[in-house]
């Protein structure tokens, strides 16, 4: 396992992170704690350090057996990222939301089922417009100066939000954000239109959710398997069923999985990128962790991004023309280094 720096920061994690969305067997699927414990002792013993997990995950379920499990380790070998918003009851108007209130209650009792004393990365997870930018932003800045969390991050939101929070933060002396979690993968690249040239701008490390697309770009939906893709998902549509087969055909030609071909797809692209694999089971994380020896080759990755290519609208592909491009720049723009 190799390490990447965090965005901004020089925190050090593993160049994959494990989603544990599935620890927990609320609602009829998942790992149990037995399996979960097996799940994220064959992580570490890969190197893997960084876990992903959410104040929300299998109503808490995710939280407690990763605490129990980190009971018996060296804590501080590990990276917890857990996130904070969505709704804890229906009984109490506060119980979700960015608000500090809310915020602040999410942070304690995370704390009191990873049975820690600090959580390394808290993510704002899922953007509403209830609650002011400033108010979230002091809300965390209040939280790392009590040593509660170290990290700030957010998830899911548009980037002109993210934007408006990390200038904002810079100019009064908060704490920016490191990272950004979004759904990114060969058949969901929408991203690329403003969020992703949004996170290199800052400097922050993408972590694709997803990355996978729910199992779709394994093929297996296309072997006839079931899966948790219900049939009119567009991750199944025509257009995903064809990228997917071009997938398939490049992994063959490499002699690995699609699995594989997929993740380091998202983990060679030209920007920082750590992929959230999850798992229910030991023999799924132990096979998407062989992803770690695969190159994709040039031509092949050029390939891929050819075929999985979206259409970027506007101003994107304005900015691509080649007119534009000579008006800016003259007869030097293919010469000249872009950020």
């Amino acid at each position: 396992m190799k390490y990447k720096l965090l965005g901004r920061s020089g925190l050090k994690v593993s160049e994959l992170c494990l989603g544990t969305m599935g620890f927990g067997t609320e609602g009829g699927w998942g790992a149990d704690k037995e399996t979960s414990f097996k799940i994220m002792e064959s992580f570490a013993n890969s190197g893997g350090n960084f876990f992903d997990t959410a104040s929300f995950y299998k109503f808490g379920t995710s939280e407690k057996i990763i605490g129990e499990f980190l009971s018996n380790c060296d804590r501080d070998y590990f990276v917890l990222a857990t996130k904070y918003s969505s709704m804890d009851n229906k009984t109490n108007f506060n119980a979700n939301g960015k608000h500090r209130e809310n915020m602040m209650h999410s942070v304690e009792e995370s704390l009191k089922r990873l049975q820690t004393d600090f959580i390394d990365i808290l993510y704002l997870h899922i953007w509403n417009s209830s609650t002011p930018v400033n108010e979230m932003l002091q809300g965390i800045n209040d939280l790392i100066k009590q040593g509660k969390i170290l990290y700030a991050a957010i998830s899911d939101t548009p980037a002109w939000i993210v934007s408006r929070g990390n200038t904002m933060a810079e100019l009064m002396g908060w704490n920016q954000f490191v990272a950004l979690q979004i759904e990114y993968s060969l058949l969901q690249r929408t991203p690329e239109r403003d969020l992703i040239p949004m996170a290199k701008n800052f400097d922050m490390t993408v972590l694709p959710w997803a990355p996978l697309a729910g199992g779709a770009l394994t093929g297996k939906y296309l072997r006839g398997e079931r899966g948790r893709i219900k049939p009119d998902s567009s991750r199944l549509n025509d257009n995903s069923t064809r990228i997917t087969q071009e997938v398939i055909s490049v992994a063959n030609k490499l002699g690995v999985e699609p699995s594989h071909v997929a993740l380091k797809w998202t983990m060679q692209k030209p920007f920082s990128v750590i992929p959230i694999v999850g798992a229910t089971n030991e023999n799924q994380l132990k096979e998407n962790l062989k992803v770690i020896d695969v190159t994709i080759p040039e031509e092949d990755m050029k390939h891929l991004n050819n075929i999985s290519a979206i259409d970027l609208g506007f101003p994107g592909n304005f900015f691509r023309e080649e007119a534009v491009q000579m008006n800016m720049h003259g007869d030097f723009y293919e010469k000249i280094e872009m950020r």
